[in-house]
């Protein structure tokens, strides 16, 4: 009887130190999942004219960007709208990854110690009160999900100039709602399905401060319209989103959707 009762204790004890390894190895995954995620800034410029785009172009291809690179920042995408002909109002999407949030809370003190910049970049700093640069600046900062915590280069050959970027931002009514559509990327799995079908995902980001919360955002990448219609109604078709869409946890999650067809610029990273 002694022996079978140490028997019991040993397989006990086994069992709850197991378990302990197991659920303190499940926290540091989790943790450095955490760690690991990348933030985000999408700076949107709004034109109202040529002059403006020409300006902006040299700035960012010439000033901003190379500072944006000696402050060891690289991925950096620049985009601009496939044309309409009822747009009135050009915009420039600039998009900028951080390995840690400190990081690009040095960045404006980083370009102001930066003499090579600011010499480049005079005529966009200089720029008179009635005839600035812009209209607007929209900023908008995100943080990476947590199943596709960092930044992705697309993988095309197509020419930069025929490629088309779809930019979405997805909008919940609440909180919950919000966090629900979240969950059904991570955890539900329509990041997979994405990753299934070839979509080219750039990033996927939680939106942290922007004009538009509660909301998230990602981009995707296409070689052409073609390509980019041909991916969209796969994914419509696909068993896994019509299984996902039933789920009642993920009914409801967006209340209004923001769709921006992009082409990247030829000085864009990618």
């Amino acid at each position: 009887m002694k022996y079978i009762k140490l028997f019991i204790l040993s397989i006990a004890a086994f069992f709850t130190t197991n378990c302990t390894t197991i659920k303190v190895n499940s926290e540091i995954t989790k943790n450095s999942r955490e760690q690991n995620r990348e933030y985000y800034q999408l700076k949107v410029y709004s034109l109202n004219s040529e002059e403006q785009v020409i300006v902006m172009d040299t700035y960012l291809k010439q000033a901003y960007l190379p500072a944006l690179k000696r402050l060891n920042l690289s991925k950096i995408g620049v985009f601009k709208q496939l044309k309409k002909e009822t747009d009135t109002i050009k915009k420039i999407f600039v998009l900028i990854p951080f390995k840690t949030f400190e990081q690009f809370l040095e960045i404006e003190n980083g370009l102001r110690n930066d003499k090579a910049y600011l010499n480049v970049a005079s005529k966009y700093l200089n720029a008179s009160y009635d005839q600035p640069p812009y209209l607007r600046i929209e900023s908008t900062l995100m943080k990476a999900f947590v199943d596709f915590p960092k930044m992705k280069l697309p993988n095309l050959n197509a020419p930069k100039a025929d490629r088309v970027y779809e930019l979405r931002s997805y909008e919940s009514a609440t909180d919950t709602y919000y966090q629900n559509k979240v969950d059904m990327f991570n955890a539900g799995g329509e990041i997979k399905l994405f990753d299934r079908l070839n979509f080219n995902s750039v990033f996927y980001g939680e939106v942290i401060s922007g004009a538009k919360m509660p909301n998230l955002m990602y981009l995707t990448t296409f070689s052409d319209m073609t390509s980019r219609d041909k991916h969209w109604e796969q994914f419509g078709n696909s068993p896994e989103w019509k299984e996902l869409t039933a789920i009642e946890k993920y009914k409801n999650t967006v209340s209004h959707a923001d769709i921006m067809l992009l082409y990247p610029t030829e000085y864009s990273d990618y």
